[in-house]
């Protein structure tokens, strides 16, 4: 049975400043600050550099009012539906400054921590039923073994740790993406998470991809629900690192000129995919990045540190990837590999699978194939290195044979000749260089 991933539901909006649950120093000097950097004036405007319901923003500009933080400027401005401006007054200009000097942090109100635990079990990863039409839906640019989804299937509903692993140039990372595909709906990601005072940016735009808008139809009577602005309604998030990875990647990162922290890549990825590619690259052994996420792996959440050194533990709600070319028993003890719920071995393709990749490859560079160059390929080439296929052999055949036809200015069509030169390339012969 095809079961599709069901709608995330959104975050309600808050409707009065007790419902924020932050602290109402906190949100007064944000709405001072915010005021203090954008030169705002209008409670609409300011709602909008805000991302709070204009109600809520007019209480806190109440509140500052009352505390003779802002003042109204006595006018209305025609343009914007009458509104009534408002300014900082002399003490509240020294507020923001004072506030400024804490932390530069101004905008989108930040949600509690307590809050954005709520909005991750709404969208939980684990929450997904990814059908098998839906996989290979995804992966229909690949040429797998059907074999390979019946693992990937279970694993990839299940939200669990994966683990792929095989020979080079055979498609993990290809694979990853496509699981990524899969996903398809659309989670919420908070601009900020506040703890203990503390701001937290979540939101960016290297990592999340803001989905379009829908946009509301005035002629209809079913208006489209409006959620709390301080997130961005984004595609599931995917997170893809290297051998770059350094496990103080992993942890909150703090500027210390604006006095805010930045989520670590984990947290980024929150409802989405991790993607560790590469594994036994990094400077890190192996053993010491899987050590790093045996506690998110296992209860499914992680423990980050503020300056102070103070711990706190955050939502850890992440489909994660290790891909490696190595065998597994190669850099894992037993107690790592029992922490990954899914081991997937990743292969060269056969011969025929091979064959298709490579006319499919052909097509679409429009190559056109020879049959006497490709027996050549088959018979006389691929004996030498035992028959070994591997997926990414037929891009860089062809994308070889296209080089050299450029250069030579000859039409794109294999041939024996060019089968060879091209075959030249893709192996490094053993030999001492003498120096």
């Amino acid at each position: 049975m095809n079961v599709q991933s069901t709608s995330v539901m959104a975050p309600p909006p808050p409707r009065s400043i007790e419902e924020m649950r932050i602290p109402l120093v906190m949100m007064r000097d944000i709405l001072l600050k915010t005021i203090f950097r954008k030169n705002v004036n209008l409670v609409s405007e300011l709602a909008k550099a805000v991302c709070l319901p204009i109600q809520v923003t007019q209480e806190l500009v109440d509140m500052a009012r009352g505390q003779q933080l802002l003042e109204a400027t006595g006018t209305l401005n025609a343009n914007n539906g009458n509104e009534m401006g408002y300014q900082l007054t002399d003490a509240g200009k020294a507020r923001a400054l004072d506030a400024l000097a804490q932390s530069e942090y101004f905008g989108a109100m930040p949600v509690p921590l307590s809050v954005y635990r709520e909005q991750v079990e709404r969208q939980s990863v684990r929450n997904l039923q990814i059908s098998r039409q839906q996989l290979t839906d995804a992966m229909g640019h690949l040429v797998l073994p059907d074999s390979l989804l019946d693992h990937l299937g279970p694993a990839v509903s299940a939200g669990r740790s994966i683990l792929m692993y095989g020979p080079p140039g055979n498609g993990k990372s290809s694979i990853s993406n496509g699981i990524r595909d899969a996903l398809g709906d659309k989670v919420y990601v908070p601009r900020a998470i506040e703890y203990a005072g503390q701001v937290i940016t979540v939101y960016d735009p290297i990592v999340h991809s803001a989905a379009e808008e829908e946009v509301q139809d005035p002629t209809s009577l079913r208006r489209v629900t409006r959620y709390d602005m301080r997130y961005v309604r984004c595609e599931r998030p995917t997170v893809i690192t290297g051998g770059e990875l350094s496990l103080d990647m992993l942890d909150l990162v703090y500027n210390p000129t604006a006095r805010t922290y930045q989520a670590p890549l984990q947290l980024k990825s929150t409802g989405g995919i991790f993607i560790v590619d590469d594994l036994g690259r990094q400077k890190e052994p192996p053993q010491s990045i899987v050590n790093r996420w045996i506690v998110p792996l296992e209860e499914s959440k992680d423990i980050l540190a503020l300056q102070s050194g103070e711990k706190f533990e955050v939502p850890f709600d992440t489909l994660v990837i290790f891909s490696t070319n190595f065998h597994p028993n190669e850099i894992f003890d037993q107690a790592a590999l029992r922490r990954i719920f899914f081991k997937i071995k990743i292969d060269g393709p056969n011969q025929e699978n091979f064959l298709k990749i490579f006319a499919m490859v052909a097509k679409k560079r429009n190559m056109a194939l020879d049959e006497e160059a490709l027996v050549h390929l088959l018979k006389v080439k691929y004996p030498t290195i035992d028959n070994v296929y591997a997926n990414y052999q037929p891009i860089f055949l062809i994308d070889q044979m296209i080089a050299i036809c450029d250069f030579e200015g000859i039409p794109y069509r294999m041939s024996k000749p060019l089968i060879d030169r091209a075959w030249a390339n893709m192996f490094v012969k053993d030999e001492v260089i003498v120096k």
